[in-house]
């Protein structure tokens, strides 16, 4: 049991607790973020990391002053200066001498919408930070509103009957700043997960990672279900595993089957899609224009490659 004076404090950092996301926090049952926060400590091991978090459901877990969920430094940022802050931060460090990883973790709406202004210009700057989304493709604690993440097809409280635009290339957005490193993260491959969440601590300036994270809530879906429909999700070719370094060098980390079953499943476990009747025949051409898309930038990488 945590001491009760340290977890006030929140003085303690996660080589301290064990812990990042500490037992007894707020999120829903079955939160993928939660699970991606797990994952992130376990990668990081020793190394000690400060996060800056946009307003989102990580800000809501870190529950009411003076006590805090987490355990590691935390600095809460408005919805769109998140990347901003990090900077601030991790000129501080550098000034000071200090090797702590700075990190932004937020939501699909302060990374594809409110915060990807300043998201882009600390990325053309190639500031020293790593910044994670944790993609539940929704507006999670504010109602469950749609973003621009949220897939073709699915309904949210404020498009009840399914978006009908299909969701945003934030990877490939990302990619053109020519960044040393962004990837995309699935929590049903986690060796995959580990190795890329590593790196990322590691690598020095400006990092992305894209992390999907089931939202029960948001989804309609069972809580315990949550890393199953990561899987059919990675399988159907709905969620590409990659990577890009320096915006240029693209590497598929798992190859989906299309299976149309998986995507078939993928869609009846999620009640937000209950109001589509179209919405795997839609999934299905997003799945396979993105597909389209990602061979051709991997076949230039080959042949790039070739040139060298």
């Amino acid at each position: 049991m945590m001491e009760p004076e340290l977890q006030r404090t929140g003085l303690d950092d996660a080589a301290q607790t064990g812990h990042l996301l500490r037992p007894g926090n707020t999120n829903c049952g079955g939160c993928g973020m939660s699970v991606a926060l797990q994952m992130f400590r376990r990668a990081a091991g020793a190394t000690r990391v400060q996060l800056v978090l946009p307003a989102c459901c990580a800000a809501v877990a870190a529950g009411g002053f003076p006590f805090t969920a987490y355990g590691a430094p935390v600095l809460m940022a408005t919805f769109a200066s998140a990347a901003a802050v990090a900077t601030g931060t991790s000129q501080v460090a550098r000034l000071n001498g200090d090797d702590v990883r700075v990190v932004c973790w937020s939501g699909d709406g302060g990374t594809y919408d409110i915060g990807l202004a300043s998201i882009s210009a600390a990325a053309e700057r190639n500031e020293d930070i790593l910044f994670v989304c944790y993609d539940n493709e929704i507006y999670g604690n504010t109602g469950g509103q749609r973003s621009s993440a949220t897939p073709v097809g699915a309904g949210t409280s404020n498009t009840p009957a399914g978006k009908t635009e299909p969701k945003k290339d934030i990877l490939g957005i990302m990619a053109a700043h020519r960044i040393p490193y962004a990837a995309s993260v699935s929590l049903a491959h986690p060796d995959d997960a580990q190795r890329k969440m590593s790196r990322a601590l590691e690598e020095k300036g400006f990092r992305f990672l894209l992390i999907l994270t089931p939202c029960p809530t948001g989804w309609k879906s069972e809580p315990a279900m949550g890393i199953e429909l990561v899987r059919l999700a990675v399988r159907s070719g709905l969620f590409p595993v990659i990577e890009v370094e320096q915006g240029t060098r693209w590497s598929v980390n798992v190859e989906p089957d299309f299976s149309r079953s998986a995507l078939e499943r993928y869609v009846s476990m999620q009640r937000r899609f209950r109001n589509s009747v179209t919405a795997a025949d839609y999934l299905a051409r997003q799945a396979d224009l993105q597909w389209q898309e990602l061979l051709i930038r991997t076949r230039n990488t080959s042949s790039a490659a070739s040139c060298e």
